[in-house]
């Protein structure tokens, strides 16, 4: 697979990463010492158990939208009060990938086939740290899985049973600006808690879009490289040349014909695939909402492009997968499940379906990292 080449990022600061070091080797070992067959072993109230009681929770707030009376509307995080914007999109069906005449195509965007998708709605904005850095940072004390030490179902609600990330090692926006800025460098697996975090508080299914459903939603009935005239470019998309070298205020350029801002560009957005180079060939015979499942950690799939990439990554049909190499700086042993040090382009949106699916299909969604490690 081709990794598109990025700009380096910052080091991390020697002290840190050699303090860093010292102290997750005496974390694995206490691990290891704990677990006589050498393999880390947790447990987590983040169970199947749950995910029935988020479910229970979902379907008697969800379950009775309707396709007739979807409109956009503006979530608030009730344990936060940050507010932030769903946009309404109808479900139909859209020719999925690059034609072979599409200036700066890769082999892995098609043969270009039809593709159906269910309604949902889809985040305005990518996730900004005002929303995300209250999952991630909190006074708790966790396992490595990101389970509270001291959960106790008689005191703890479903919110405290989610995994939520252990502290990062440095400060993750790396200077770039936090309020109103994307939140970036956090792994599939953290993207994935925040939903299930997000939803276990509001009483909506929120997870990542599907590869499918998110080129649906960038493309907004266009089949051009992008969803603009190509000569403007500049008005809708933060990429290497007008970034000024870092992510930029999210919601600032024109959205796309659907109200979407930033479907191309300022940070790349992870979807709920793994990734494959042959994936046309991998959705054949499932024409209405495909979605690879992961059954390893790499590569996931991003898509969008970012500040820190130039145009032709920046198409509706661009399509790359995650890589070890985003993890190189990560000062941990063993690596974390939470954080992508490297890769400072990286960010995500969320959606909710329509159709409120199974608890067994949410755990699937939200779980998608857990025991694989391939």
């Amino acid at each position: 697979m081709e990794i598109p080449l990025k700009r380096s990022a910052p080091l991390l600061p020697l002290c840190l990463l050699l303090l860093s070091l010292v102290v997750g080797f005496a974390h694995v070992r206490k691990s290891l010492a704990d677990d006589s067959s050498g393999v880390m072993k947790f447990a987590s109230h983040d169970n199947d158990s749950l995910i029935s009681m988020i479910h229970q929770k979902i379907k008697a707030e969800s379950a009775n939208a309707t396709e007739e009376e979807m409109t956009s509307y503006q979530e608030t995080i009730p344990l936060t009060g940050v507010s932030f914007d769903m946009v309404s999109i109808r479900g139909g069906k859209f020719r999925m990938g690059s034609p072979g005449d599409e200036v700066d195509r890769r082999e892995n965007e098609g043969p270009v086939c039809e593709v159906e998708v269910s309604s949902f709605w889809m985040g305005r904005c990518e996730v900004t740290w005002d929303e995300y850095e209250p999952f991630m940072v909190t006074a708790v004390d966790r396992e490595k899985h990101g389970g509270r030490k001291d959960f106790d179902p008689k005191v703890h609600t479903i919110v405290d049973g989610v995994s939520q990330p252990t502290p990062p090692y440095t400060e993750m926006s790396f200077g770039m600006g936090q309020k109103g800025y994307p939140a970036i460098s956090m792994t599939q697996h953290a993207a994935n808690k925040y939903c299930q975090w997000l939803s276990a508080q509001t009483g909506h299914f929120y997870r990542l879009p599907t590869e499918a459903e998110w080129e649906y939603a960038c493309r907004a009935g266009s089949e051009t490289a992008y969803s603009f005239p190509e000569d403007e470019i500049e008005d809708y998309a933060w990429y290497y040349d007008n970034s000024d070298d870092k992510y930029q205020l999210v919601g600032q350029k024109k959205p796309n014909p659907w109200g979407l801002y930033d479907m191309h560009g300022n940070v790349m957005e992870w979807t709920a695939d793994r990734f494959v180079e042959d994936y046309f060939q991998a959705i054949k015979g499932i024409p209405r909402n495909p979605w690879l499942k992961p059954d390893r950690l790499y590569p996931r799939s991003v898509r969008g492009g970012s500040w820190n990439d130039d145009p032709e990554q920046l198409r509706s049909a661009f399509r790359t997968g995650s890589d070890r190499s985003w993890k190189d700086q990560d000062p941990q042993l063993p690596k974390s499940i939470w954080y992508h040090t490297d890769a400072q382009w990286l960010g995500f949106r969320v959606i909710r379906p329509l159709e409120v699916p199974s608890a067994e299909e949410m755990s699937q969604y939200w779980n998608s990292a857990t025991g694989a490690r391939k």
